[in-house]
């Protein structure tokens, strides 16, 4: 099945690609496509938080927590596991539009407002060539900028498709 439009869109021809975060899976498998390494969980993005010199103090009086986990839905975390920096744009909608039908309809503009909105918060980029894995984008690797403590177990988080 063609869709309309997909060869005019200001990213056809782009690779949309995972900046270093660290991620992993939760929950149970979903719909997925039978592509390697593509499990069809739903993600969760673990962020460390920057305080400023007041922020620290009030963190550590109040107990904050020092990440922010961002639990990804669906669409988005199938979205995330396929923006690996190898499948250009027209390939990522396709796949997404054989997955999820009319649930994703307009596969193009709901693909590309999941990649704009991953960009605004720093956590993904559009290249023009196919990623040539200059930083980490597997599950589980913290980023050399961060310093994530282990998890907990019990909070069911895997790093992989046990």
């Amino acid at each position: 099945m063609t869709i309309h439009g997909l060869d005019k869109h200001e990213y056809a021809g782009l690779y949309p690609c995972r900046l270093p975060v660290w991620w992993g899976f939760y929950g149970n498998v979903g719909i997925h496509p039978s592509i390697d390494g593509i499990s069809g969980k739903s993600v969760v993005l673990r962020i460390e938080k920057r305080f400023n010199r007041i922020e620290r103090i009030m963190a550590k009086m109040f107990r904050a927590p020092r990440e922010v986990r961002r639990p990804l839905d669906v669409k988005n975390s199938m979205l995330w596991q396929l923006c690996d920096g190898t499948r250009n744009f027209q390939e990522i909608c396709t796949i997404l539009d054989s997955l999820y039908h009319e649930d994703i309809s307009p596969v193009i503009d709901r693909t590309a407002a999941g990649i704009n909105l991953l960009k605004s918060k720093n956590l993904m980029t559009v290249l023009s060539e196919p990623f040539t894995g200059k930083w980490a984008i597997k599950p589980g690797i913290t980023p050399e900028n961060q310093t994530l403590k282990p998890l907990d177990d019990e909070l069911g988080i895997t790093t992989g498709e046990e």
